[in-house]
């Protein structure tokens, strides 16, 4: 089988198979509250036909052993969806006490997505889980794919804006979101270091910056456990997983969930909330970041625990 045809086949997938269009919402100034995967499940709801659909193109025709040849880690994840951007629902839950990934042989195939320095991390933030590391940028500067591999999503997303997934051999996926300009499609193969697209502030972005995720079966990783940020580098050649990798995500999400906060309203004051919830003006301004003299917005969230 053509190579072409093959990406073109894995470009047209998404296209044929009965999806769940998701949006998601974590980025730097934005919404806070409900977790991601909850939002996805009230927006749109739906299901995914996780089984390989058989595609005519031409003579030719993608089977379950052209799946397993040409798209990366599909032994793994069992699908290829190129609409949902995570599909929880249909992926492989992990097995393995431990997996080790290869993550570089040399040089020259990884590369850390832009050069900006890291302006908001991973973890609880805010009320809601943070799955992925904000960088800084400009819009305009390129946006690179971390490793090889084939771009399963590309397209427009009302919260993550114009949002680019690749997947990689190892079974590893990529996320870089907010882009102003996306110059790749679905199917489409690369290597490390090749452009993506362009950084922006597109979706639910205050201010030009580029999100980037790591994941393993749908499941999110602290990119800073793979990248030196600081360094512009991998930590190491291999990435061990295991399941207390995912342990302390649920922990982190566990505590995020027990934070409490008032929704501001007409002729509310920093000294009226604290009075409420048994806590001190000066506790607030910390927890938030704020003044004793800020202004409140109605419908702000202001953390009282």
């Amino acid at each position: 089988m053509k190579l072409t045809a093959i990406l073109l086949t894995a470009a047209l997938w998404g296209a044929v198979r009965p999806v769940m269009a998701q949006t998601d919402s974590l980025d730097h100034g934005g919404p806070e509250g409900l977790d991601i995967y909850e939002e996805l499940l009230m927006e749109d709801g739906g299901s995914v036909d996780p089984v390989v659909p058989r595609i005519a193109i031409s003579p030719l025709v993608w089977d379950v052993n052209d799946s397993l040849s040409y798209i990366p880690g599909y032994d793994m994840y069992c699908h290829w969806n190129t609409d949902v951007i995570f599909d929880r629902g249909n992926t492989a839950r992990f097995v393995h006490d431990t997996l080790r990934l290869v993550l570089s042989q040399q040089d020259c195939d990884h590369a850390i997505p832009c050069d900006g320095k890291l302006n908001s991390p991973f973890g609880p933030r805010r009320g809601r889980m943070h799955y992925g590391i904000d960088l800084e940028l400009e819009t305009g500067d390129p946006v690179k794919s971390a490793f090889a591999g084939m771009v399963r999503i590309s397209k427009y997303n009302k919260s993550f804006g114009h949002v680019v997934v690749v997947r990689h051999q190892n079974g590893l996926e990529t996320l870089y979101a907010h882009l102003s300009k996306r110059m790749v499609e679905p199917g489409q193969m690369v290597e490390a270091g090749d452009v993506l697209g362009l950084g922006g502030n597109t979706g639910r972005s205050y201010g030009s910056h580029l999100h980037f995720e790591v994941r393993f079966l749908d499941q999110p990783i602290d990119p800073s456990l793979v990248f030196d940020i600081e360094k512009g580098q991998l930590k190491a050649h291999t990435f061990d997983i295991h399941k207390g990798t995912f342990a302390t995500i649920a922990a982190a999400k566990a505590t995020a969930g027990t934070r409490r906060y008032h929704v501001v309203r007409s002729g509310d004051t920093l000294s009226a909330i604290a009075r409420r919830n048994g806590t001190s003006v000066s506790s607030l301004c910390r927890l938030n970041g704020i003044s004793a003299s800020s202004t409140l917005r109605l419908g702000q969230r202001v953390r009282v625990n």
